[in-house]
This record gives structure tokens, sequence and C-alpha cells, in this order.
């Protein structure tokens, strides 16, 4: 059995925003990128360009081309972007009425309970933005340093 996850796709879409996030100040390569997090550059280059097309990023050409956020990362809602980017958010075979062949579908209430777990992961991935995934920067803190380790021990 495989363990309910997002797709690698989903993963490296994630990953892409949260770097371009973190150098907002320059244009940033997919070779970059593709060397940071140790993942295929062609993997890559299929996720940068869905989200030029989704409108996320910009994609600069040529010699000092790169990739820059087009959106602020307070705009960019973690769940929406799961949403567009995930295939389908089917935890079992039943969830697409399409495909599905379970011969217990109108009998199970299995189905019930996970449409539920499932809506609970999406509501918490809606409470956050690329933004909240970010690591803070911290004021310096004034540092109490006891005196005895200024002054030595007697």
């Amino acid at each position: 059995m495989r363990p309910m996850q997002l797709t690698l796709y989903t993963d490296y879409s994630l990953r892409v925003l949260l770097y371009l996030a973190a150098h907002p100040e320059r244009r940033v390569t997919i070779t970059e990128i593709s060397e940071y997090f140790g993942v295929s550059r062609n993997h890559l280059v299929k996720v940068v360009h869905n989200l030029g097309k989704l409108q996320l990023i910009h994609t600069i050409r040529g010699k000092s081309g790169g990739l820059l956020l087009a959106v602020s990362p307070e705009d960019i809602k973690i769940s929406e972007l799961v949403r567009q980017v995930e295939p389908h958010m089917n935890i079992l075979e039943c969830f697409d009425d399409v495909t599905n062949t379970c011969p217990i579908t109108m009998q199970c209430s299995l189905k019930g309970v996970l449409f539920q777990a499932r809506q609970g992961f999406m509501d918490v991935l809606e409470q956050y933005t690329l933004a909240d995934m970010l690591p803070k920067v911290r004021a310096p803190q004034e540092v109490e340093i006891p005196i005895s380790s200024i002054m030595g021990s007697s």
C-alpha cells in the first residue's frame, strides 16, 4: 500500500517557489535550483513552465535571464497551489466516479471518512501562504552574559 502523499510535481513546484521567494533580489536559473535541491533539471523545466502558465513566476529568456516570483509570497496560498498542480486528491479509487471499480462503494463508509480527512488536510493548507514557509528573520536580541564569565571566577 502506498502512503498518502503529494506528487513529486507538487513537491518540486513548492520547492521552486520557496527558492525564488528566498532570493527576491535576483534572477535565479533552473540549473541553480536543480543543483541546490539535487533534482533533475528536466523535471524542473516542466514545473517552471507550468508555474509560468499559472502566472506565479516570470521566466526571462536570454543571457541575463532567469526566474522571478510574479506574485508576492504573502499572496500565494499553499492550498491553491496544491489544487492547481496536483492532478487529483483521490486518496482511494472510489473518489473518482469515472474510474471507480470498487464493488462495495455503495455499502462502504470509508469513503466519507477519508473525504473528511482530505478536507481537513486542505483546510490546514488553506491557513498558510508561501511567506509562512520562509525562514523568519529575527531581530538581534540582547544577550545577557553573566558577569562572572567576563570577570572570571576566583
